[in-house]
């Protein structure tokens, strides 16, 4: 995990090449992005969260921490894109998986981590229609949604 305190020092610790992918899906994630969501470094990452002016609760409920909606990282064997929209949403997930797929690219994905080693690994129109689909009210309802439905199982 990067000790960066700033998005330009996370950039910079970065080696070239991968600084330059990183880069460029910060783009196209910027350029997708819906309205409300505030960029920050949480957890070691670039990350677009909903801002705790307009969810105060706060992930996991910290009222500290902005629930993330998606990060970005340049690790040491990968990149990847946690966006946990595609965790929250099975609907989105399908969908993504097989545009992902169409697309001829390799998909390489945990639950909420789409793990890529160059750029041309990426379906980057793809990423950026995803991106574009959940406002940060909607991450919100996922959120409380989830959280609801584990404290009916306890």
């Amino acid at each position: 995990m990067s000790k960066a305190t700033t998005i330009g020092e996370y950039l910079k610790g970065l080696e070239p090449e991968q600084r330059k992918t990183v880069q460029a899906v910060r783009k196209i994630i910027k350029l997708n992005l819906p309205n409300g969501y505030k960029e920050v470094l949480q957890y070691g990452m670039i990350s677009y969260v909903v801002p705790l002016s307009f969810y105060p609760k706060g992930y996991l409920n910290n009222p500290n921490v902005p629930l993330p909606y998606i990060s970005l990282a340049g690790q040491k064997k990968h990149n990847a894109i946690y966006f946990m929209g595609l965790y929250a949403d099975s609907k989105l997930n399908s969908w993504f998986q097989k545009e992902y797929k169409a697309s001829g690219k390799r998909l390489d994905i945990g639950k909420s981590c789409v793990r890529f080693r160059k750029l041309d690994d990426l379906p980057l129109e793809l990423i950026g229609k995803a991106v574009g689909k959940i406002s940060p009210k909607r991450m919100v309802e996922y959120y409380e949604g989830a959280k609801e439905k584990r404290s009916k199982k306890k």
